[in-house]
């Protein structure tokens, strides 16, 4: 077994294991916690009652952080014409079309954070499924990013759009910000996710939905949450 930092241990000191804390003093603690020697970021986990086998029961969606990530998201579109000139104004970090797919495809090429393509575009982008959807960086439809309003899409990716995603064990993972934030912006954020999953709710989802809430910084402990004290504006 690994033996934890002294850092580490000194942070586990100040998390009762037992508690279920409210979210605003969870993510009190976790920025009170001693530091790392980088910015971290605060990740928030909620596990749902959820069956992900099941279709219809399959947890997917966006959020906008209202204080954003705290990241430089760097933007790939896949356009052309009007709607790469588009996507360029609009702050695309990549815009493109073949160039692109080829690069991905022929080099291995993956220097992006996030990819929107407008839908005629999608006969090019497809053949990519299987170096693209591993990695999170396929554009969907369902979360905005295969879109012909590429301008709005790049906009809110930059702004701090996040995009969340049930995992096999029914849990999800989304970052809500830097350590250097502060405990309120990081409540407005996690806020933010939470609203998100409850509208979010599939309609077969049957008994408690969120069964347990955890936050934890990059190389912190995880907080854990009473859902129970989680006011959530649906």
């Amino acid at each position: 077994m690994a033996k934890s930092s002294k850092r580490h241990r000194a942070a586990l000191s100040k998390v009762d294991r037992e508690k279920r804390y409210t979210l605003e003093e969870a993510l009190q603690l976790a920025v009170a916690t001693d530091a790392a020697k980088f910015d971290e970021t605060v990740e928030i986990a909620v596990r749902l009652g959820v069956d992900p086998r099941q279709a219809d029961q399959n947890v997917r969606g966006t959020t906008l952080l209202p204080h954003g990530t705290g990241k430089t998201v760097r933007v790939l579109v896949f356009a052309k014409g009007d709607k790469a000139r588009e996507a360029q104004e609009a702050g695309a970090d990549f815009v493109g079309a073949d160039d692109l797919a080829t690069k991905i495809s022929g080099e291995g090429w993956l220097d992006f954070d996030s990819a929107i393509a407008t839908p005629d575009m999608m006969g090019v982008v497809g053949k990519l499924g299987k170096v693209l959807g591993p990695r999170g960086l396929m554009p969907n439809p369902k979360v905005g990013t295969v879109t012909m309003d590429v301008a709005k899409a790049v906009r809110e990716i930059k702004a701090g759009k996040v995009e969340y995603r049930v995992e096999k064990a029914g849990i999800v993972h989304v970052p809500i910000g830097k350590r250097s934030f502060g405990f309120e912006k990081l409540v407005d954020n996690a806020n933010s996710v939470l609203s998100s999953l409850v509208r979010a709710k599939p309609s077969a989802a049957k008994g408690t939905y969120l069964r347990s809430i955890a936050v934890s910084t990059t190389m912190g402990p995880g907080i854990k949450v009473d859902p129970l004290t989680t006011k959530v504006a649906a």
